[in-house]
């Protein structure tokens, strides 16, 4: 089972050493990202500009981590994130948590209301771009992949 954690949460275990990993597409990661968050998409834009799944997500996170790693899986809303943290712990980590609200926040769908807040209402650091050394290009040939 997958631990949930709120963004304020997640936010905090950032300051104890957990690394945020934002499994959004590389170009929802440069619109805006919680400040030091690193890029893994789990969905990548493919043809047509339609997300396809990533085949070197879990080849790049196994590259990068070890299995015991402090991670936090966040994306738009928390659907993307809960799937990566799903497949992380059925590969072995041990310490995953899926970070609920997500970027935007999650709301319900029938009333609009908003059920998890997000990363930026709930006025958390954002940074944009591509940042050097956590974009998913360098991740990659980090992890000795091609992005």
């Amino acid at each position: 089972m997958v631990k949930q954690v709120s963004v304020t949460e997640a936010h905090d275990l950032q300051q104890d050493g957990h690394v945020y990993v934002d499994v959004r597409s590389s170009a929802e990661f440069a619109a805006g990202h919680p400040a030091g968050a690193y890029n893994v998409p789990l969905l990548e834009s493919g043809p047509f500009g339609r997300l396809a799944p990533n085949p070197d997500f879990l080849r790049v996170i196994e590259g990068l981590f070890a299995s015991d790693a402090k991670l936090l899986m966040g994306c738009q809303v928390g659907g993307r994130s809960q799937r990566a943290a799903e497949i992380l712990l059925s590969h072995g980590f041990t310490d995953v948590a899926n970070v609920r609200g997500g970027f935007a926040g999650a709301r319900d769908p029938m009333s609009g209301r908003v059920v998890d807040p997000g990363w930026v209402e709930s006025g958390l650091p954002v940074e944009d771009g591509q940042p050097d050394d956590r974009s998913y290009r360098t991740l990659s040939n980090r992890a000795g992949n091609q992005a």
